[in-house]
């Protein structure tokens, strides 16, 4: 039966609660944003040692703070082109092959490919069936920009509306479905392996995503599925490793990769640890 927190859920107004929220975090009156900042650093302690700014009372506002860019040479990239690599600092809720369109999200709770592209993006959920999924969770203390896993070349953008739950290991026992119901962006690429597709999934409080070349994508109006335009003038390549967007709050990334395509690390297991840039998984026919 789910716990107190997770029926609460249910209840709460996400998308009103995340807004406040997100107000509150972009405040760039010096006393409100150091009170914010520093309730953080009192509460979670975060390791700002690899930080491209460790003074934490020198960004702009909690929002800076919290999407901090780190010094270059901070997340170094595993292996070579053969190797896909985190895309963020997190920890790996749930990792492992996708059963023809099922998706693991925890001890009891499926959901299909269908359900998470919900209608975007037509015809690549059959490119995924019998894949790869990797679902990492970012915590509060944890670096909130996302990277290439592999290099790839973005064919779609979508923006997908739903709710806002919390996306913690207790919601994603109790909340099924959970992945698929809330607000997401999912972007897909073509790589030399094949498809593999990033999606940025939302969560209570986190209310705002961005790309790197779109900018801000949600919250968005009309909350609609809607198909993100893409650079006109050429394709966009993005090679390993680079910046590919952010939360503007903590929340989660789903990886997928298509069949035959790839094989997890065999070192990674659901609760681990894991920094951008770590082996996440092996291309099985290296890209040329």
């Amino acid at each position: 039966m789910p716990g107190p927190f997770s029926l609460l859920q249910y209840i709460l107004p996400h998308h009103a609660l995340s807004r406040f929220v997100g107000a509150c975090a972009a405040l760039r009156w010096r006393p409100a944003k150091d009170l914010l900042i520093g309730s953080f650093m009192r509460g979670y302690r975060p390791d700002l040692s690899d930080a491209e700014q460790p003074d934490p009372f020198a960004y702009p506002s909690f929002n800076a703070f919290f999407t901090r860019a780190l010094r270059a040479d901070a997340r170094p990239l595993a292996g070579g082109e053969e190797t896909a690599v985190s895309p963020v600092d997190g920890r790996v809720n749930q990792a492992g092959p996708i059963t023809a369109d099922r998706l693991l999200q925890a001890k009891g709770h499926e959901y299909t490919l269908e359900a998470l592209l919900a209608g975007a993006a037509p015809g690549w959920a059959g490119r995924f069936r019998d894949g790869l999924f990797a679902t990492l969770y970012l915590a509060p203390t944890n670096y909130h920009r996302i990277h290439m896993p592999a290099a790839g070349t973005l064919r779609e953008a979508w923006y997908v509306p739903g709710r806002l739950f919390n996306v913690g290991l207790a919601a994603s026992r109790d909340i099924p479905g959970l992945f698929a119901r809330n607000e997401r962006v999912v972007l897909l690429f073509d790589g030399a392996a094949g498809p593999f597709a990033l999606i940025f999934v939302g969560a209570l409080n986190v209310g705002s995503m961005d790309t790197v070349w779109h900018g801000n994508v949600a919250p968005r109006r009309p909350r609609t599925v809607t198909r993100l335009p893409l650079p006109a003038d050429r394709p966009l390549h993005l090679p390993r490793g680079a910046a590919a967007g952010r939360f503007n709050m903590g929340s989660t990334v789903i990886v997928l990769f298509g069949p035959g395509q790839a094989q997890l690390e065999p070192a990674r297991a659901t609760g681990d640890v894991i920094r951008m840039g770590d082996p996440l998984a092996r291309f099985i026919t290296p890209p040329r």
